[in-house]
């Protein structure tokens, strides 16, 4: 007589029909620990986001509960709709432009610039509803693509180093070094070498710790005051729906606008291939399974997020370390989602973070995106210099849009000044184009 088949621990039926856990050969542990171990990967955007969107003028506290809340959102919808192991939050580097150019340096408000976040996440809603994401994907060159990443992760790591206090601004430099003996400077180091050394010896956590460590110590030496670690969430009306839709629809903010979609565009895009692909659910040219679906996720989720306060949101490439402990379904995500959703009553740490302890994680983002530029062909200089430009440009001019700009004006030059025009897609010719228009109507006047 034949023995009955064990029954797994946790409600076959439910799991099995939404996540599909024996298709792609695993368990409810395995996505347990999965989940997790994205999670502690990721977390410190809890801490971070709230610093970025405050130097904005923004409630650090109703950001702190906000971030979590579209971290949740995001991560559960992705693994319900999409079923993939992979998790959403609030862009690092778009917070960081938002932030410190947008309202810091352009003087708008920042419910104007959540507007703007809002009008892109639409653009971005409506590129992937009539599939002219996919021809985007597709058609603009890697070299442009890289420079963008490597750009914002070079701005990302200034405004780390910047907060650290390790460069100063100097009237006759433009920037100098800092005082390397402060102790700011000296914890904003030790943060990043922390991140730097633990993530060098694949320990997941290594953001959390050295948040946790440089936190304590500046607690130790009176930097930080101590407010209790759990309480009831603050309130989130001072900046959720406080966005600005009206004001933001600026021709003189069309540019940023598209920036922040074309960002997101590339951002999410490129982090969704290259998780799906970690897993082994993607196929050579990039596709995986109910693409769709996640393409739509990620695009909701970010016009949900400006609209309650907090930057574009993203699929993080932090998810690949969920994915590489096994995590393959949706399951994943869920788990993700509903540790962000405890962390909301863990508020009084976000207030206790000195900006020197979450400086380490802005420079450890600008090595990782900054990386990328290793996929460059610099012996065809028709691909290296709008690379370059694009890359060097945003921290040089302050500006995500502007290297943007220079970078697909540079490409479309550089073929047509070599004689290669015919590598010039349309796609690269009417962002160019655009970005011309701009140049000439809106920033000459």
């Amino acid at each position: 007589m034949s023995q009955p088949q064990p029954t797994p621990a946790a409600n076959p039926g439910l799991l099995e029909r939404v996540f599909k856990l024996r298709e792609h050969g695993t368990t409810v542990r395995t996505e347990a620990i999965a989940g997790l171990t994205t999670f502690l990967t990721m977390v410190y955007i809890v801490f971070v986001n709230p610093q970025i969107l405050g130097a904005a003028g923004m409630d650090t506290q109703a950001v702190f509960v906000t971030t979590c809340l579209i971290a949740a959102l995001g991560s559960i919808l992705m693994g319900i709709f999409a079923n993939l192991p992979v998790a959403l939050a609030p862009a690092m580097g778009l917070n960081a432009f938002f932030a410190f150019v947008v309202v810091g340096a352009m003087g708008i408000s920042w419910q104007v610039g959540m507007g703007a976040i809002f009008w892109g996440a639409m653009g971005l809603l409506l590129l992937t509803l009539f599939r002219v994401r996919y021809w985007m994907i597709a058609n603009i060159p890697m070299s442009l693509r890289v420079g963008i990443t490597s750009g914002i992760g070079l701005f990302i790591g200034m405004m780390g180093l910047k907060n650290a206090g390790i460069i100063v601004a100097n009237k006759d430099t433009l920037v100098t070094i800092g005082n390397l003996t402060s102790h700011s400077v000296l914890l904003g180091a030790l943060g990043f070498f922390i991140i730097a050394i633990l993530a060098s010896r694949n320990i997941h956590a290594a953001v959390l710790v050295s948040i946790v460590v440089t936190t304590l110590l500046g607690w130790m030496m009176g930097d930080v005051q101590y407010h209790g670690l759990v309480s009831a969430p603050p309130s989130v009306l001072s900046v959720v729906g406080q966005v600005d839709l009206a004001g933001s629809l600026n021709v003189g903010l069309a540019g940023i606008i598209f920036s922040f979609m074309l960002v997101n565009l590339f951002d999410s895009s490129g982090t969704l291939i290259g998780v799906t692909d970690k897993a082994g659910l993607a196929d050579e040219k990039g596709k995986f399974p109910r693409m769709k679906q996640a393409l739509y996720v990620d695009s909701v989720s970010s016009v949900a997020g400006a609209f309650i306060g907090t930057s574009s949101v993203t699929a993080y490439i932090e998810s690949s370390s969920g994915v590489s402990v096994g995590g393959r379904t949706g399951l994943t995500a869920v788990i993700v989602g509903l540790l962000f959703l405890l962390v909301i009553f863990l508020s009084p740490l976000a207030g206790m973070v000195p900006a020197y302890a979450a400086a380490g994680a802005l420079i450890y983002v600008g090595v990782l995106m900054t990386s990328s530029l290793s996929r460059v062909k610099w012996d065809d200089l028709t691909e290296a210099v709008p690379a370059f430009i694009t890359a060097v440009m945003m921290p040089f001019s302050f500006s995500i849009t502007e290297g943007i700009a220079l970078g697909f004006i540079s490409y479309c030059v550089m073929k047509l000044g070599t004689g290669r025009w015919r590598e010039i897609s349309p796609c690269v010719i009417v962002v160019a184009l655009l970005f011309i228009l701009k140049i000439v109507f809106i920033d000459a006047h």
